[in-house]
């Protein structure tokens, strides 16, 4: 049996729609609609505009059906911790970016009810100052709470809008600050603790669950059947990039690399030692109730930010080119930590970098192929260090990286994670969320069965890595 799925990946700088064919020695995937997504300033902060991004996945839906009749069900994923507040069924205004800087307040208020050490030993999460946690307690600070009955993270709101069913899902739900890391249920006391309403939050579904059928009107623009399912995936970006890492054998550790380098290991349980607290390690949900144990490295944003800041003059910048002429130069003598928060806003990112080498009376690149060298270099020892203190933490034996995402196809970047962790980088595959997206519709329709390791197995015989060896420092 093979079954056709749409697989809906929602990125924070694009999203897209994707046809995979799935079966016990199938696996395919085809992109029909990608569309672009970003931040947008209003006087009162940044937001996202999820109407726009709802219509762009209505006509990626639309499109999928006139490419494949046989749509048998929808998966959607995104990225984490932003949401939107509902009442009766409506949006109450676009949802916050979580790059606003409101969120700082957010995390005083918390912090004054319940100290980090607390909160990581009931939700296993890194301190990152837009956990989902601190936005809320902004909201309830300026009444919003007051007025709303619903919140929904983003996959969820659009799962929503497409089936009209309230649901949070768990790998995602995961990330709020607010799901007890050993039951994976929403925390009550700690709702209460922050006067957080519970009202606020649905029921947990779990990857494979049905959250319902296309909504009537949803069926009519798509062309889809009104009794097409959408079924709960990994719906945190990060969750599905997992299933889909073909981590065949033990000792491997990942990196699923976009705006964000989320580098980890998978473990069985949460990791709540007082050494794990103060590495800031996270514990988030997997897909089957693994725990994914991992560190949130600044990623691609930072070279991203960085052209775009150079790209204001009008002039566009040839990322391969750059990236080659990157190659090129010598690696940098010194390198900025990559983890500092001055580097999380949108902005002057080259300014910032420079500001923060010159400040410690290191040398600051003279060209854009030395800047870009730099990011590179920096992002390679950020992930080389976060691996090696994931392996300690948890008692693990890396003995391989695996590369996903859009920063499996930088070269420079996997080479020099390879010599800077002294491992071998297996690159691919780039559509990593995607993939995993689409294997668990497919385990959940009957198409293919077994456990994360068949599934992995599928995506390795299909997607061959490429390989990176180390070459020295």
């Amino acid at each position: 049996m093979t079954a056709a799925v749409a697989a809906v990946d929602l990125g924070a700088t694009s999203g897209r729609v994707m046809v995979g064919q799935v079966g016990p020695e199938t696996l395919e995937l085809r992109q029909v609609g990608r569309f672009p997504n970003g931040p947008v300033r209003t006087p009162d902060g940044l937001h996202w505009n999820l109407q726009q991004l709802f219509s762009h996945v209505l006509d990626g839906l639309r499109s999928a059906s006139r490419w494949d009749e046989s749509i048998a069900s929808i998966g959607i994923d995104s990225w984490a911790v932003d949401y939107a507040l509902l009442r009766g069924g409506r949006v109450l205004g676009e949802p916050f970016h979580y790059r606003d800087d409101r969120t700082a307040r957010g995390v005083d208020l918390v912090h004054d009810q319940a100290p980090f050490s607390t909160l990581y030993a009931r939700n296993g999460l890194q301190f990152l100052p837009f956990n989902t946690v601190y936005q809320l307690a902004v909201e309830r600070e300026a009444g919003m709470l007051d007025v709303a009955d619903r919140m929904l993270l983003v996959p969820d709101l659009m799962a929503h809008y497409l089936t009209g069913a309230e649901v949070a899902e768990a790998t995602n739900a995961s990330t709020t600050g607010l799901l007890d890391v050993t039951t994976q249920e929403w925390d009550g006391e700690l709702m209460d603790l922050l006067g957080l309403p519970r009202r606020l939050f649905p029921r947990i579904v779990h990857p494979g669950e049905r959250i319902g059928t296309l909504l009537p009107h949803v069926a009519d623009l798509t062309g889809l059947a009104a009794a097409t399912p959408v079924v709960a995936v990994g719906s945190h970006d990060t969750a599905s990039a997992v299933v889909a890492t073909p981590m065949t054998e033990p000792g491997g550790a990942y990196i699923s690399c976009g705006t964000w380098g989320l580098v980890g290991v998978e473990t069985e349980t949460p990791i709540l030692t007082k050494t794990a607290e103060h590495a800031n390690f996270t514990n988030e949900g997997g897909v089957d109730g693994r725990t994914r144990f991992l560190h949130n490295v600044m990623g691609l944003w930072i070279l991203s930010e960085t052209i775009r800041w150079w790209e204001r003059d009008g002039e566009p910048v040839d990322l391969q080119k750059l990236l080659a002429q990157a190659a090129a130069v010598p690696a940098c003598e010194h390198i900025f930590d990559a983890n500092d928060a001055v580097f999380s806003p949108p902005g002057d990112m080259p300014g910032r970098i420079a500001g923060w080498l010159g400040e410690r009376g290191l040398q600051v690149p003279a060209s854009r192929a030395e800047m870009a060298r730099c990011i590179i270099e920096s992002l390679a020892q950020a992930f080389a260090d976060a691996v090696h203190d994931a392996g300690a933490l948890s008692a693990q034996e890396v003995r391989r990286i695996h590369i996903t995402g859009g920063g499996s196809l930088n070269e420079l970047l996997c080479q020099r994670t390879a010599d800077r962790s002294g491992l071998p980088v297996m690159a691919g595959p780039v559509e990593a969320t995607a993939i995993g997206n689409v294997l668990i519709q497919g385990r959940a329709l009957g198409a293919i069965t077994g456990s994360l390791e068949s599934l992995r197995d599928l995506v390795a015989r299909t997607f061959k890595p490429r390989v990176f060896e180390p070459k020295g420092h």
